[in-house]
Parts: C-alpha cells; sequence; structure tokens
C-alpha cells in the first residue's frame, strides 16, 4: 500500500522535464532539437531525462540528457553545466523539501485546532 501511495506522488515524464529544461539551460547547456525524423527516432532510442557522460574526440568530458517529453531535443554540456545544472538540482529540491515541511506543518496545526468533536479542548467540554 505504502509503494503504490508513494508512486502517486511520482511525477510524470513530461513534469520532470518541465522541471529539468530549465534547470539545463539556465546551467548552460546548449539544445539540439531533434528536426528530423532520424534524429526523433534516435532520441527516441536514448535513454530520457537521465545525465549521462561521454569523451569527446578531443578528449573533452560532454554530459549529455535525452528529453523526448518536452523539448524533444539533446541537451549537452561541459563539466562546469553539469556542476552548475547540479547545484541548481539540489536548491530546487530543498526548495520543493521546505514547501512539503510547510504545508505538512500548516495541515497539522489546523488539526491541533480542531477536537475530535469539533469545539472546545479535551473533546469539547473546557473542564
Amino acid at each position: 500500500m505504502i509503494l503504490a501511495s508513494c508512486a502517486l506522488f511520482q511525477p510524470s515524464p513530461q513534469q520532470r522535464a518541465q522541471q529539468m529544461d530549465p534547470m539545463l539551460s539556465a546551467a548552460g547547456f546548449r539544445q539540439y532539437p531533434a528536426d528530423t525524423q532520424a534524429k526523433v527516432d534516435a532520441l527516441k532510442n536514448l535513454p530520457p531525462l537521465s545525465v549521462r557522460h561521454y569523451t569527446g574526440k578531443q578528449g573533452a568530458l560532454r554530459y549529455w540528457v535525452a528529453d523526448p517529453y518536452g523539448c524533444q531535443c539533446l541537451y549537452i554540456g561541459d563539466p562546469q553545466a553539469y556542476q552548475r545544472y547540479e547545484a541548481l538540482r539540489v536548491q530546487n529540491q530543498m526548495v520543493r523539501e521546505e514547501e512539503e515541511t510547510a504545508q505538512e506543518n500548516m495541515e497539522a496545526s489546523q488539526d491541533m485546532m480542531m477536537s475530535p468533536f469539533g469545539f472546545g479542548p479535551e473533546f469539547g467540554f473546557g473542564y
């Protein structure tokens, strides 16, 4: 039951793409659109929304992310862009966790203000 409920709160691939795309762009990843059928087909065969790396022809390390859900493109960046992306990702995660904690605290405080019977302290009898 817990696993099923956790799955309900997982973002869809489209939602994940909406979260990742602005961070990748802001971090300095370049966007290469899948603007031909051959590129679209190639994009579909890559692992989606996962940061991967390869070594280029001149020996330079490059990072890439395939996004078939949002921009339908391939992002490519250097190690500095990857570091900036990771910093943005961690920052966004912290903000989401803080927002969730604030929501939980608000709900808990609302629950504490209400007794089980809806009035007064200690089961509604002001003794």
